[in-house]
Parts: structure tokens; C-alpha cells; sequence
């Protein structure tokens, strides 16, 4: 965590740059778009299957229809790092090569273009590890529960494990050459971030912020103490 904190600072800092605001409204843009339509056609659906077999009447139909409207707002707030993950991973490179340009030029001079098919490749692959880790993950979730705290502990380990490896393997795509990221450091990483998606309004700057954050663990490790800029 000692290293993790110094890299949050940077981070934070280059969120503010004009780069990186611009980064963050493409990407919070599209992320909500993504939710809004998948919420959209889930609603749609579900109330055209209710009155298409005759379950229910028309007014019925209507209430149902909120009842699915309250359910798909709290299944976007569950599943907004699941689509914000995917989103940020397109946007990616643009992210750890404007940082590392500006931060890191040697390492920047030595970096591979990724390509929209791998960036395409690393955002899926997140996404499917996301989503069958927490599957397999669910029957301790379940168990859990009684504890009250149990299910909220476990879900935020496996999700820090989950997420440290994929911010990991988004700057390592870059610099096929260098070793991953120290387990420790990783875990770290995901940790924060993994907690940071939990807090809203802070969520929304989760995506790019933890990004950030891996670009500059990956890199400060390679430096002398003295260069490292904390400020």
C-alpha cells in the first residue's frame, strides 16, 4: 500500500489534465449509454413478454413495468464497474501513452502499439473474467450472508484480485518484455480500486483513476527513489 498511495496522487493529477477530463467524459459518456440502452431494451422486453401471454392486465403491466424499472437501476449500480472495466480497456492506450508521455518517456519511446483488436481483446477478456469469477464465487456469497459482513468482504477480495490482474495486463500490453507487477503491488492496487467502485460519485472516477494509478506503479518501480515525483 505504501506505493499505491504515491501512485494515487499522480493519478489524481492526471485525471485534471485536459487530456485526461477529456478521457474521462468520452469514456463516462459511453459507459452510461451502454447501461441506459441495455436498461432500456431489458424493460421493453420484460413488458412486452408480461402482456404478450396474458399474465397480467394493463395496469398491472404498468406496475410491473416500474417494478422493472426500480430492478434495472439497482442492477446498473452493480453492474457499473462491469461495463465501466470493458469501456476504460478501449480507451486504454490513449490513457498509458498520454501518462506515460508525460511522465515516463523512455518507456513511452520503448512501448508497442497495442492495436484496437488486442484493446478489444484485453476489454472482453475482463469482462468475462469479471463476470465467472463472481459466478463461481456465488455460492460462498450466499453462504456468507448470514454473517452480515461475510458476503461484502469476500465479494471485495475477489473483485480486488480480479481487477489488479486486468489493470495489471492493460499496461502490460504495452511492454510485453517487462515483468508483471509484484503480487503484493497488485493486490494493493486492486484493493483500492476495487473499493474506490463502491462509494458513489467517486465511482465515476474509478475507471481511469485506477488505470492511472497501474501506469505509474508499472513504471516507478523501474526508477531511483529521488526521481520518483510524489508531489
Amino acid at each position: 500500500m505504501v506505493r499505491v498511495l504515491p501512485a494515487l496522487f499522480l493519478a489524481l493529477r492526471d485525471v485534471a489534465s485536459p487530456r485526461g477530463l477529456a478521457i474521462l467524459l468520452q469514456s463516462l459518456a459511453l459507459t452510461l449509454l451502454i447501461l441506459a440502452a441495455a436498461g432500456t431494451a431489458i424493460f421493453l422486453l420484460a413488458r412486452h413478454l408480461l402482456q404478450s401471454e396474458g399474465w397480467l392486465s394493463a395496469a398491472q403491466a404498468d406496475m410491473a413495468g416500474v417494478l422493472v424499472i426500480v430492478l434495472v437501476i439497482a442492477g446498473s449500480w452493480l453492474l457499473f464497474r462491469a461495463v465501466a472495466i470493458m469501456v476504460i480497456g478501449l480507451f486504454a492506450d490513449a490513457i498509458v501513452a498520454d501518462i506515460e508521455g508525460r511522465h515516463y518517456p523512455v518507456a513511452a519511446s520503448r512501448a508497442v502499439d497495442v492495436g484496437w483488436r488486442r484493446t478489444m481483446t484485453l476489454a472482453l477478456a475482463s469482462l468475462a473474467r469479471l463476470i465467472l469469477g463472481n459466478i463461481l464465487a456465488l455460492p460462498l456469497y450466499i453462504l456468507l450472508l448470514v454473517t452480515g459482513i461475510g458476503t461484502p468482504l469476500l465479494a471485495l477480495a475477489v473483485n480486488a484480485m480480479l481487477l489488479g490482474r486486468d489493470l495489471d495486463a492493460m499496461i502490460g500490453a504495452r511492454h510485453p518484455g517487462q515483468a508483471p507487477l509484484e503480487r503484493g503491488t497488485r493486490w494493493s492496487l486492486g484493493l483500492l480500486s476495487a473499493a474506490s467502485f463502491l462509494v458513489p460519485v467517486v465511482n465515476l472516477l474509478a475507471p481511469i483513476v485506477s488505470t492511472a494509478m497501474a501506469v505509474h506503479l508499472f513504471h516507478m518501480r523501474d526508477l531511483p527513489m529521488h526521481d520518483r515525483d510524489f508531489s
